[in-house]
């Protein structure tokens, strides 16, 4: 097993990485920029080294720093977390070049996946199903509006180099098209270093959901559970639940059984999730995207199947066999709620940085909150808005929900704005009492009420 191990990451799952590898007996090593020299992270990691200033690309981007650090600290393993390094090939190959071990899939398979036009081609020839879309960049706008008259409006206008809901507009006719393919090519240049674009049909009422995998160390891979991600604002998502309570048994293994095809495509080990959009009036569901790293909302994941999905990951990287038995992970207990708590304003989700007043958590039987603040902590612009993630488990959904209501109500941050109002909101909303919602759900809830 690894004995010592560098985060390289920040904030809630830096620690959330810390506290799996303490009770397995790891020295974990932190990396910070200046300005969270005073972070939670910091203190409670066994060793902490600091590899630049604010800026992301000169700290937790700056690959040469934290190579550096993980020498200096005889690190053996690289855990990225998600975001910053996490799905960049260029630095998972550069770890083990060094003679370190990556936690995290190959390479190679990071590769296959990080661009959304192969990922789209190598799913269809595995037999996963794609949405009707482009299979080579669209390299002009007229070659996009082409392609928009065979797939038919209104289409999705995509960077194929793009992640976590960035880079993507809807063009409801050819006007519109013209329009958005420009900003999402400028955008995807300027952000991605990539001005591919894909053009994909759009579907207007749509549900995300996904399923988590783990690609095993003997070779094996294994579909776990689905997760439902419908509630979102910007492309981004605010809250998870698994399982979906969109997926009945008929539906969750045909979901499982291409999430598997999926990962077999690319020889894939370690934790992985395969996105897709679930039409909710056929039935039928199409590849998104493929996420190789360990998600944001794996929390729920983990409460309902009852394992650490960090210790499966140190596990796989070292080579050994999982705490669980493969042929029965898919068993479940309970449903499990993640909601997103960032620094922004609860109406229209504009981040709102500031020092940090007050911080009490709520507890109790199902409660989890997976944080990166604490009192007397400041949330900077530099980063993610994200502070914590709030996760209940309950016997079934409406026990999930009522335990979702108590804590939100109970947890209390005094300083930066914050969305938890929003999640007040939320939990009373009909729509998503029901279970029977889509991705339109949070444009709904803000719309401003017609008058007459």
């Amino acid at each position: 097993m690894i004995e010592s191990l560098l985060i390289a990451n920040r904030g809630e799952i830096a620690r959330r990485i810390i506290r799996t590898a303490k009770r397995l007996g790891i020295r974990s090593i932190a990396v910070y920029s200046e300005a969270d020299e005073g972070m939670p992270f910091v203190a409670e990691a066994d060793e902490a080294v600091c590899v630049g200033p604010a800026n992301p690309a000169l700290s937790y981007r700056n690959t040469e720093a934290i190579l550096t650090a993980a020498k200096s600290t005889g690190a053996q393993a690289i855990h990225p977390g998600y975001g910053f390094l996490s799905e960049n090939a260029d630095f998972a190959r550069t770890v083990e070049a060094n003679g370190l071990v990556w936690v995290g899939p190959s390479a190679d398979a990071i590769t296959a996946m990080g661009d959304k036009i192969n990922a789209r081609n190598l799913m269809a020839e595995a037999g996963v199903p794609v949405a009707p879309g482009t299979h080579d960049p669209a390299a002009t706008v007229e070659a996009a509006i082409e392609a928009a008259a065979t797939i038919g409006y209104p289409v999705m206008v995509k960077a194929a180099a793009g992640g976590g809901g960035m880079g993507m507009a809807v063009a409801n006719d050819e006007d519109g098209l013209r329009t958005e393919y420009d900003k999402v090519r400028a955008f995807a240049e300027r952000m991605f270093g990539d001005g591919s674009v894909l053009i994909e049909r759009y579907f207007p009422r749509v549900r995300h959901v996904e399923v988590q995998i783990l690609g095993l160390a003997d070779g094996r891979v294994v579909a776990l559970s689905e997760r439902e991600c419908s509630v979102q604002r910007r492309n981004q998502k605010l809250v998870e639940e698994a399982p979906s309570p969109a997926v009945g048994p008929e539906l969750r293994e045909r979901f499982l059984a291409a999430a598997v095809k999926a990962g077999e495509a690319v020889g894939y080990r370690n934790a992985g999730t395969v996105e897709c959009l679930l039409d909710p009036a056929t039935g039928e569901f199409f590849f998104l995207e493929m996420n190789t790293r360990l998600q944001v909302e794996h929390p729920i994941t983990e409460l309902i199947h009852g394992i650490d999905l960090v210790e499966e990951q140190l596990r796989i990287a070292s080579g050994e066999a999982p705490t669980f038995d493969p042929a029965t992970v898919h068993a479940t207990a309970g449903h499990a709620i993640e909601l997103r708590i960032n620094a922004e304003d609860p109406k229209r989700f504009l981040p709102g940085p500031g020092k940090v007043a007050t911080w009490v958590e709520p507890s109790g039987e199902g409660v989890r909150v997976d944080s990166g603040y604490g009192p007397d902590t400041t949330v900077t612009p530099f980063y993610d808005s994200l502070m914590a993630k709030l996760i209940l488990v309950g016997t079934d959904r409406e026990d999930a929900i009522a335990k979702a209501r108590t804590a939100v109500a109970g947890f209390e941050i005094v300083g930066p704005k914050n969305n938890l109002p929003f999640f007040a909101e939320l939990l009373e909303n009909a729509e998503f009492l029901s279970g029977d919602y889509d991705t339109g759900i949070v444009g709904r809830m803000r719309e401003k009420p017609k008058k007459g």
